[in-house]
């Protein structure tokens, strides 16, 4: 009987509890996280790389190899995306905030393959200057 009635208690509190959906952060919610931050992503627990938000929807990116490329990012959707200098095209990621630190889903891939934020710094990236040589 004891059992029954923890049951019942435990769907009742089940139902009256709201469901947690995943909301992605809009524009001006990233624009409003991110604004005068540099952000560490990790991914699998290993660093992955590391962005700088600049005024106007201005970015800088680095794979956390000295190597930095300017770009710049907008909304598509429910989609963060991001456009550099390189030319490689529109880069689509879902934001989410989770804690106190930002989440990402590239466009397509499988939940459990984000970017993790580890870090947030108000210092700007270091970049090496551009590679000359023979």
């Amino acid at each position: 009987m004891k059992i029954v009635y923890a049951l019942s208690i435990s769907a009742i509190l089940a139902l009256a509890l709201p469901a947690t959906a995943e909301t992605p952060l809009n524009g001006a919610e990233f624009d409003a996280y991110t604004q005068g931050k540099t952000l560490y992503f990790n991914a699998g627990g290993m660093s992955y790389g590391v962005e700088e938000y600049l005024p106007n929807r201005r970015v800088r990116w680095s794979f956390m190899d000295g190597a930095c490329k300017d770009g710049e990012w907008y909304t598509e959707g429910s989609e963060i995306c991001f456009i550099y200098e390189d030319g490689t095209g529109p880069q689509c990621w879902t934001f989410f905030k989770e804690g106190s630190s930002l989440r990402a889903r590239f466009r397509g891939d499988p939940p459990g393959s984000e970017l993790y934020e580890a870090l947030q710094s108000d210092e700007p990236m270091q970049c090496l200057g551009p590679r000359i040589g023979v």
